[in-house]
């Protein structure tokens, strides 16, 4: 892979105008399904989380998915600086420590990770949504949504971007499409615009921070029962603090 400064070059130079041909070409529409917000399987009737559900008389444990991911989402730091002000959020009600790296101790995670994941409830869904007695999925902070959220299911690319829910299933030029029910159907050129450009500018962002990340690493040496994440602020507690 080349340099994640030479990726970001690239990731600067990305036409809008072509990416958002690329997004035409595929077709994309939001049905609203809540599929990309929320964990990979429900939680049981009354709201309980697989785990509790298994434990429910009458359940067969074997059948029930005890082993479902929780909804994960990058977040930047300044995302969750800014859903903090819209909403008067705690940090903790708007992000967790992402979980990739961490060890299961005996207190529960501990160890070093790097950057955020959006909050999520106890079912393993996105804390910010909501869903409607039709089935009818809505974010409650849309306007503030970060930009993963926002870009959704298209990703570029390019060496050091994230790849959304696994591998794609769709391309045209640099532009991946990952999986969503909303594709293949028609989108307006002003609406594929306007993912373009969110598009790329997540690309440059991600790059931002990975640089970001790299440059401000410095190793530490967590006690038993924690956790740190780094970003491209330094070190940090699960809360947002630094770590020292």
């Amino acid at each position: 892979m080349d340099s994640l400064e030479t990726e970001l070059e690239r990731a600067r130079a990305l036409e809008e105008s072509e990416l958002a041909d690329a997004i035409e070409t595929i077709g994309f529409e939001c049905t609203r399904c809540g599929a990309c917000c929320k964990a990979e399987s429900a939680c049981g009737e009354g709201g309980e989380s697989a785990d509790e559900a298994v434990d429910a008389p009458g359940e067969n444990a074997d059948s029930a998915e005890t082993d479902a991911e929780p909804h994960t989402a990058t977040v930047f730091p300044d995302e969750i600086r800014q859903l903090q002000a819209a909403g008067e959020y705690d940090f903790r009600d708007v992000a967790r420590p992402m979980p990739y790296g961490l060890a299961d101790g005996p207190e529960g995670p501990e160890g070093e990770t790097f950057e955020w994941a959006l909050q999520t409830d106890d079912c393993g869904d996105c804390t910010f949504y909501a869903e409607g007695d039709d089935g009818t999925g809505a974010c409650t902070v849309h306007g503030d949504r970060p930009l993963i959220c926002q870009t959704y299911p298209f990703s570029v690319a390019l060496g050091g971007t994230s790849q959304p829910m696994g591998e794609a299933v769709d391309e045209e030029g640099v532009v991946r499409a990952h999986e969503c029910e909303g594709l293949g159907r028609d989108i307006s050129r002003a609406d594929a615009e306007e993912l373009a450009a969110a598009l790329k500018e997540r690309a440059v962002r991600e790059l931002t921070e990975a640089i970001g990340v790299r440059d401000t690493y410095r190793p530490v040496d967590p006690s038993a029962g924690q956790v740190v994440v780094h970003d491209s602020e330094g070190a940090k507690r699960p809360d947002g603090s630094p770590y020292e």
